[in-house]
């Protein structure tokens, strides 16, 4: 998936080693760094309330 620092996918930091897609393969990158934003999201709010607490 790469660093999520480069604009391999609809200029949205998704990478990949490859220069053409399918369109199902472009669908599921997207999806996978859906899923990783969802994540990073729910992980920033945990800390939020972990120094909201102290």
């Amino acid at each position: 998936m790469g660093c999520g620092c480069g604009t391999g996918v609809s200029g949205i930091g998704v990478q990949t080693s490859r220069g053409f897609l399918t369109r199902e393969e472009k669908v599921d990158l997207l999806k996978e760094y859906k899923n990783d934003l969802e994540k990073e999201v729910n992980g920033v709010s945990e800390r939020i309330k972990e120094l909201e607490t102290v």
